[in-house]
């Protein structure tokens, strides 16, 4: 089997995380699944070969200048408080070069990148999400989706912050190697192969704030706690004491969403660790997970996840080994 290179592209101010995250994880392809120097080769390149400082202060050193820069198979952008003053050079090295790679990859904000050199226009992509309004409006020809924690679209892959780029780089090796070899990996790093491109970004307790009055702090916790109880607006507002009016406005007031989104985001997340976590069948579930019927479960996912949840565990149920 033919090697895959993956050419990283370093700059001043890159996230760590961003370029260590993906390297591990192809390295470990290289290492746990195949002979080494058989399945990637894994190449770094700055603007004249010279070392970088990463933002939590690191040091990189490269292999290559990118003029010098072996052609990748992969080739991957991380972000970092580099990408918002980029050097110039590193965009034109950018469209010049990205346009040849077999598959763009983007980690963070390094989509701000690729979109700077033009290579996103058309693409559905996501970002982090604290950049996602600036990558729409500064960049109106690519659709960005800031729900995601990463998004295929052809050959362009962008992934959310930070970690989001290890789940997406265990994509590619499934994509290239095949599941066993990618739970191998995931196996040796210690993480989870289960966490699909359309994952949210957050959980429910991240996506929402926290309230600021005890009462309806009270609430939330609730909610999480007990999915499959009786979650409407009037039960919550009586345990907040508050009228169902006064409650309705005051929660989402607090926490940016509505009572009953919240509770949506809460039902779905806890329908999906029981998918991932247990043997407990559908009908099961969907009355824990406070949905009362597998039809309003299944149109749930759909609607949210872009699968029923049969497949979604036949895809992402971890086994579980003594």
């Amino acid at each position: 089997m033919a090697y895959r290179t993956v050419l990283v592209v370093l700059f001043d101010g890159v996230q760590s995380l961003d370029v260590t995250g993906p390297v591990e994880v192809f390295t470990g392809a290289d290492t746990h699944a195949g002979e080494p120097g058989e399945t990637y080769r894994i190449r770094t390149a700055s603007l004249e070969g010279a070392p970088v400082r990463t933002s939590s202060g690191l040091t990189l050193v490269p292999d290559h200048a990118l003029a010098e820069a072996p052609a990748p198979h992969t080739l991957l952008v991380p972000g970092g408080q580099g990408t918002r003053g980029p050097d110039p050079r590193v965009i034109d090295w950018l469209r010049e070069h990205g346009p040849r790679a077999d598959r763009l990859v983007s980690v963070c904000t390094g989509a701000i990148l690729l979109a700077e050199a033009g290579l996103l226009d058309g693409r559905r992509v996501t970002t982090h999400w604290a950049y996602c309004d600036r990558l729409a409006r500064d960049h109106p020809a690519i659709e960005v989706d800031p729900d995601p924690i990463y998004v295929r679209d052809g050959h362009v892959a962008t992934s959310a912050g930070v970690t989001a780029g290890i789940d997406l780089a265990l994509a590619l090796v499934e994509e290239d190697l095949g599941r066993d070899a990618a739970l191998s990996v995931a196996r040796y790093l210690v993480v989870f192969l289960r966490r699909p491109g359309n994952q949210a970004q957050f959980s429910a307790q991240l996506s929402a704030q926290t309230a600021r009055r005890e009462p309806l702090r009270e609430v939330q916790h609730w909610i999480t706690e007990h999915p499959g109880d009786d979650l409407c607006v009037e039960s919550l507002a009586a345990r907040a004491r508050l009228s169902p009016r006064h409650f309705a406005r005051a929660f989402q007031s607090e926490t940016g969403m509505t009572p009953g989104r919240y509770v949506d985001t809460v039902r779905l997340e806890h329908a999906r660790r029981l998918l991932e976590d247990t043997t407990d069948g559908i009908e099961q579930i969907a009355r824990a997970s406070g949905y009362g019927t597998p039809e309003a479960m299944r149109r749930a996912f759909i609607r949210t996840l872009g699968a029923p949840p049969a497949e979604y565990r036949r895809r992402f149920h971890t086994t579980r080994t003594s």
